[in-house]
């Protein structure tokens, strides 16, 4: 049984979410929570936390009874996407004036037991064979 939790409207840009994001793609929850407190001097990484946290409490809530630690929860899926982005207009040289945009960013996180996202990759290979 899988478990979502979505991130909206994060005022950093994707691009620098995405840094992190990638580095904890299917990964174990234990090992994510690692590169996460590693990485506390990208502050996109608290958030992330906090976002993988709120994942493990929706599952938590999904699957009562289980635990957590004999699980083996991985993070299945997790995306960003671009956000609403505010435009700003700062003076430059000569009359001119130069374009500030201020993006945002969506991140949305999948938590999913080892054994159920193992069982969707074999079924694929085998749809696709």
């Amino acid at each position: 049984m899988e478990a979502v939790a979505k991130l909206n409207n994060c005022p950093t840009s994707p691009r620098k979410m995405r840094l992190l994001a990638d580095l904890i793609r299917g990964k174990r929850v234990e090992d994510a929570f690692n590169i996460l407190v590693f990485n506390a001097k990208k502050e996109n990484s608290l958030r992330l936390e906090k976002l993988l946290r709120s994942a493990i409490a929706n599952w938590e809530q999904k699957n009562e009874g289980s635990k957590v630690e004999d699980s083996e929860l991985v993070i299945k899926t997790i995306f960003v996407d671009g956000g609403a982005m505010v435009k700003r207009i700062r003076p430059a040289p000569q009359g001119r004036a130069h374009r500030i945009r201020k993006r945002s960013n969506h991140v949305t996180l999948i938590v999913d037991t080892k054994a159920a996202t193992t069982k969707a990759v074999s079924k694929k290979t085998i749809e696709n064979a």
